[in-house]
């Protein structure tokens, strides 16, 4: 399964990034009612070994919690395994977390009715295309990762300096060599991360 975190945002290999992230017209009533909704939706599918990755913190049982301020980063990315597969659901299309997590909720619905009135043919054809990478050299960062800065930190490309460094000390910590030591990929995603905010830096003359 994957090595996803729930916090903060694992967002999945090889999925590209929304740099411009657009208000939605999702008419969502509170962040806890699509987040419970939202694993509703997946319990009622039959997934397994869920993992709701957002860079909102966490309560004790590992959801993210309510009534926090809304991240730089809105993404929100669903990790789990249905039937023989691990799956991942993401969407960064939109500038708030509950609505990318509205837009996963109505997905798996949609692929709920697929299963329901659909064969069985239709129903793997759809999982298809939300299988989970491999880890592995055509997935794993690298130093000279030709993706950009704001895919490598997870953030939009319009976040404020604050909002970079900010996300930047984030994921430093959680890859540094000196927290995971003899951990090879945790020592070229640090890599990957200084790289990319040394090149944020560049780009707007810090």
């Amino acid at each position: 399964m994957s090595d996803a975190t729930r916090y903060p945002l694992t967002w999945p290999a090889g999925r590209s990034r929304t740099r411009y992230p657009a208000r939605s017209k999702f008419k969502v009533q509170s962040f806890a009612r699509v987040r419970d909704e939202l694993l509703n939706e997946l319990k009622l599918l039959g997934a397994k070994n869920v993992i709701l990755s957002t860079n909102l913190k966490l309560r004790q049982d590992g959801i993210p919690l309510a009534g926090q301020a809304q991240p730089a980063e809105p993404g929100v990315a669903v990790y789990f395994r249905y039937k023989d597969r691990d799956v991942c659901f993401a969407c960064d299309r939109w500038n708030r977390i509950e609505d990318n997590m509205q837009g996963v909720r109505h997905t798996i619905e949609a692929l709920r009715g697929i299963a329901r009135w659909g064969t069985g043919d239709m129903v793997e054809a759809a999982f298809r295309g939300f299988a989970q990478l491999p880890p592995g050299p055509s997935s794993a960062p690298t130093a000279n990762s030709s993706r950009c800065w704001w895919e490598v930190l997870s953030v939009p490309a319009y976040a404020s300096t604050d909002d970079v460094t900010a996300r930047y000390r984030v994921l430093a910590k959680l890859y540094h060599p000196d927290r995971n030591p003899g951990d090879e990929d945790a020592k070229t995603k640090y890599t990957e991360v200084d790289d990319a905010y040394t090149r944020f830096k560049r780009e707007r003359g810090l």
